[in-house]
């Protein structure tokens, strides 16, 4: 055991020498960017000890979007709910009264739809993915029970990330509309957004997504710099 460990702690320590001398040792840096990479390497420092000491970590990028879509599914009465999730499981532990999630290949919702109705759909940062959306929205919609819901979120000013391929973003507007095409009934849909140029930023230097400590990082919203967009629809 105690060979174990110390060879545990022998090879973490040597990965952050190696992280290091990448960092001051590379001739082709810059040395702003040294530093600004340095920086960063302290930074995952402090996220790890902040998650290790039994604080919970959220993507900076995620917060207000996780506090505000909850939000909503707790002023719809979650726990008469049943729902279907695609193609994730953000939302497993949501006192519903019945969930399920089905990802591709057993559901490709953009040529399949199940027989089964559901109360609620819930599609999160899935489709920017879909290389047809329109089809995979009507999809949701008649698998959707009458009066149900669907909710939907999805990024817009943060990198292209293929999954295995990323297509399409939308505003607030355009997602309001995009979902009324697909049968929704425009006064029926809420939407928002949330973003601001410090967090954009950050997730645009190398693409990584900082996760959120408070007082560190700010959760201003600037509403013409938006990272992520949501939407409930009621059919």
């Amino acid at each position: 055991m105690r060979l174990t460990l110390e060879t545990s702690l022998s090879k973490a320590i040597n990965r952050e020498i190696t992280a290091w001398r990448k960092i001051f040792l590379d001739s082709e840096t810059s040395l702003q960017e040294k530093i600004f990479k340095g920086w960063r390497q302290i930074i995952s420092y402090a996220y790890n000890i902040y998650w290790r000491t039994g604080n919970e970590c959220e993507q900076w990028i995620r917060i207000v979007m996780n506090r505000e879509t909850t939000i909503l599914i707790e002023n719809i009465n979650p726990a008469e709910l049943d729902v279907l999730e695609i193609s994730g499981k953000e939302w497993q532990k949501f006192p519903f009264r019945s969930y399920k999630s089905l990802s591709y290949p057993d559901l490709d919702i953009c040529s399949q739809k199940l027989e089964e109705k559901f109360d609620l759909i819930i599609a999160e940062q899935v489709f920017e993915h879909l290389l047809w959306p329109y089809r995979a929205g009507n999809n949701v919609y008649d698998m959707v029970k009458p009066e149900g819901y669907f909710l939907i979120t999805v990024p817009f000013l943060i990198r292209i990330h293929h999954c295995p391929v990323d297509c399409t973003r939308w505003t607030e507007t355009g997602l309001k509309y995009f979902l009324a095409e697909c049968g929704f009934p425009l006064e029926n849909i809420q939407t928002g957004s949330w973003g601001n140029r410090q967090c954009l930023l950050s997730h645009a230097k190398d693409g990584i997504c900082e996760y959120y400590i408070k007082y560190w990082h700010s959760l201003k919203n600037e509403e013409l710099y938006p990272a992520s967009v949501w939407a409930l629809a009621k059919k």
